[in-house]
């Protein structure tokens, strides 16, 4: 219902924009298109401002709307970038301004397009068949290198020239297939196939040129990447130029920036290898003349030791050392011997000098009992008791008799 007024009673300006809030409120959710002019993501804030422009009217209006839901497209939606918004119009009465509050924010043709590969890439990835572990070395010159690529393209041709001019003997197995259209995908996951099944290939090359995002949709296909993760032979993904990176890079085992790349990366250059075969060659030379000169030295200074110029020399030096202590040795066991011998002969004269038969040698005898037992004293004996007489000579039996001339009354006469 139109507001009553007239020149007489005309209404405020507060209440001409609350009759504009209610109007805008009775409008409900519309979807608005427009192109991202600012865009404010104010770190920890939950909510995320915007700048919706419509470029053929120069009209701008700004949205609001709860950070989850930018989230959801922040990986493919920059300023810049066209958007349909199902929002809510909002108007602000104290300020009179008017403001969308949206819930749902969808990108436009390319922009919705690479949001549906984001989403993709994500649950690829989630099942690990992007991981870095799965990746497999590229061999060092392979025999036969399979390519894949679009007949007659220039993407061929900078493969194999390039290729044959790094490695003239390099061999190529080549499968020329769509590169966009409805038909690539099949074809392509077919021919990678086929070589990956090829006994001599070592190494697979997925090449094209550059293109629009819409080209290089086929190479972003999810059968052609589980396909090429599936492949036993290692494949390198040379698709586009340096700033295309369509899924099929990640799941490569090997991405090359262009075509050219990818022939510089896959096979190694016979003049580099030939010069890195001379420094290794040069290298070894010098370690075995180094080590040559170095036991050539050590030999000389072998041989300039007296021991190695005179080898008799310290044999002559001991042996006149060893006859030195011969001499020693026999001269101090003389004189050990000489002076026991000394010793030896005082000792046995001083026994024989103490000797009973040096006693007996001077005239002495020794008077024993018929039990051996020498008689020291006279009263020992009684007259008539059979004795012997021992002398320096031998020894005699005696008898006891009386001497009545002498005090003692005995007198030892001999049995003779």
């Amino acid at each position: 219902m139109a507001a009553i007024s007239s020149a007489e009673t005309p209404l405020p300006v507060g209440e001409v924009s609350r009759l504009i809030g209610g109007w805008i409120d009775r409008l409900g959710a519309v979807w608005v298109e427009g192109q991202i002019t600012q865009l404010s993501r104010r770190p920890g804030a939950g909510v995320v401002f915007l700048t919706l422009r419509d470029p053929s009217h120069d009209i701008s209006v700004g949205v609001t709307c709860y950070r989850q839901v930018f989230d959801a497209v922040a990986d493919v939606v920059t300023e810049g970038a066209r958007v349909v918004v199902l929002a809510k119009p909002e108007w602000y009465a104290p300020r009179g301004q008017l403001s969308l509050r949206a819930t749902e924010i969808r990108p436009v043709g390319v922009g919705e397009l690479l949001a549906r590969l984001e989403q993709l890439k994500k649950r690829l990835a989630g099942e690990g068949l992007f991981a870095a572990d799965r990746k497999k070395p590229l061999p060092f010159l392979p025999r036969l290198i399979g390519l894949v690529c679009g007949r007659a393209s220039a993407a061929e041709r900078d493969v194999l020239e390039n290729a044959r001019h790094r490695w003239p003997a390099v061999r190529f197995e080549v499968r020329n297939v769509p590169v966009q259209g409805v038909h690539a995908v099949p074809q392509v996951v077919q021919a990678v196939q086929e070589l990956d099944a090829h006994e001599d290939v070592e190494v697979i090359v997925v090449a094209r040129g550059g293109g629009s995002v819409e080209d290089l949709l086929p190479f972003s296909d999810e059968q052609l990447v589980r396909a090429v993760a599936a492949c036993r032979t290692p494949v390198v993904s040379a698709i586009g130029h340096e700033p295309d990176t369509p899924l099929l890079d990640y799941v490569a085992d090997l991405r090359a920036s262009t075509p050219t790349d990818a022939a510089k990366k896959v096979v190694p250059d016979v003049g580099e290898e030939l010069e890195r075969v001379e420094q290794l060659r040069a290298r070894a030379r010098r370690c075995v003349v180094g080590f040559v000169e170095r036991e050539e030295r050590g030999l000389a200074q072998a041989l300039a030791r007296p021991s190695i110029q005179d080898p008799h020399r310290m044999v002559d030096e001991r042996a006149d050392r060893l006859d030195a202590l011969l001499a020693r040795s026999r001269r101090t066991l003389g004189h050990l011997l000489d002076r026991a011998d000394s010793e030896l002969g005082h000792t046995r004269a001083r026994v024989v000098a103490l000797s009973p038969a040096a006693t007996l040698k001077r005239g002495y005898a020794v008077l024993q009992r018929a039990d051996g037992h020498v008689v020291r004293d006279p009263g020992e004996v009684t007259p008539g008791e059979p004795l012997r007489a021992r002398v320096a000579e031998g020894e005699f039996p005696v008898r006891v008799g009386t001497d009545t001339g002498t005090d003692t009354g005995t007198d030892v006469r001999g049995d003779v």
